[in-house]
């Protein structure tokens, strides 16, 4: 049986290359420590399992869920944007339940575009957006991310054509993998652009708990007049440790939450019913959890931070996500590093070309292995020699 054109049209996963390189040498019995992976490392907090627990045991969740989620679930996320960011959504009309934001950010231009417009993406950004490209038969040209810049797009070295041609933006703060946060200011000037320019925005915010220093990460709703012209795509994935229980939202204007609950009429039953009361606990109750999580992360980002700094290896701290931007020594591309580290050293890192062009010259990081793990991979890193 042949498959679809459709099908066939899609990027080559990047993530599924990376893991069979991994596995392969784990199969020969090699200690790879691989910071290379974005699995969150720690399990779902025992409070949360307790209510999907009980959830679970409660009948009335073993049916289907309303299509668009649970009137209850989708009023804590308009409760948690009001506790947190003070941001007021109407839980009616500007929040759509996803079965994660995978989901999401593959189904917008489904959702919102014609075939042969125009997406504007970052670069170095998820590569999973392309996929979203391709199934839905639009355009795409990037918007560079570079260091010189704080790796923030710079709406001003757009040309003209893209101006007018681009119907939808994506940005990523806190970003995957340049471990960037967003400033309201930026914020600011992105909704002005937006407006502008007739062009909707889109804020993946799948860290969006996750900031170091003591400095929450900035909503894209916080910006005034943010929901005129876009949304934002929250995780409960990273915040909770919930990556495999696949629930987030797409929160802001009505009209493309609309049109994302209208697509996913047509495709989705929502998520389990259980699982929607276990992110009411998550989203509502005590969340000690989460700052004891960032601060987890805050601890092992200075581990890798002063290891690095170390052996001679010039980088500079994320501020937010989970995950390191590191440059690579002269005289090899990212994929090479990369290959040479889990050759030589049995270290797994993401090589940055992975997340486009403007990624050259980088390596994407985890801090999802113990204080420990990091130290020991940082020391076989200096065995090479690389940074001396």
């Amino acid at each position: 049986m042949a498959i679809s054109n459709r099908l066939k049209a899609l990027p080559p996963h990047f993530f599924t290359e990376l893991i069979g390189k991994v596995e392969a040498a784990q199969a020969e019995g090699r200690d790879v420590i691989n910071l290379g992976r974005g699995n969150p490392d720690q399990p779902t907090p025992p409070h949360i399992v307790k209510a999907l627990q009980e959830a679970a045991e409660d009948p009335a969740t073993h049916g289907y869920s309303p299509f668009r989620g649970t009137k209850e679930l989708r009023q804590a996320a308009a409760d948690f944007y009001k506790r947190e960011f003070d941001v007021s959504v109407d839980p009616e009309t500007e929040v759509a339940v996803l079965g994660g934001t995978k989901i999401g950010v593959v189904e917008l231009p489904l959702a919102i575009m014609n075939e042969g417009e125009l997406l504007l993406l970052p670069d170095p950004g998820y590569p999973d957006y392309l996929s979203g490209v391709s199934l839905a038969g639009i355009r795409y040209e990037t918007m560079p991310l570079l260091e010189k810049n704080g790796f923030f797009p710079d709406f001003s070295n757009l040309s003209d054509r893209q101006k007018q041609e681009a119907k939808l933006m994506y940005l990523n703060y806190p970003s995957n993998p340049t471990g960037v946060t967003a400033t309201l200011p930026f914020f600011e000037e992105t909704v002005a652009f937006a407006k502008e320019h007739d062009i909707y925005v889109l804020n993946d915010f799948a860290y969006g708990s996750i900031g170091f220093d003591g400095k929450k990460p900035i909503s894209y709703l916080q910006a005034e007049g943010a929901k005129d012209v876009g949304i934002e795509m929250l995780s409960l994935s990273k915040m909770y440790n919930m990556a495999g229980w696949r629930v987030g939202f797409a929160i802001g204007n009505a009209e493309i939450v609309e049109a994302i609950n209208l697509l996913q009429d047509h495709l989705f039953t929502s998520v389990f019913p259980a699982v929607q009361r276990a992110a009411i606990t998550a989203l509502t109750e005590s969340q000690q959890c989460v700052d004891d999580l960032v601060a987890l992360y805050e601890s092992r980002r200075d581990v890798l931070v002063a290891e690095c700094r170390r052996i001679g290896w010039d980088v500079t701290p994320p501020t937010g996500s989970f995950f390191g931007w590191l440059p690579i020594p002269e005289g090899y591309t990212s994929e090479q590093f990369a290959d040479l580290l889990l050759s030589k050293a049995d270290v797994a890192v993401s090589p940055g070309n992975g997340f486009g062009e403007h990624g050259e010259g980088y390596v994407r990081v985890g801090l999802l292995e113990s204080e420990d793990r990091i130290r020991e991979a940082i020391s076989r890193i200096e065995k090479l020699g690389l940074f001396s």
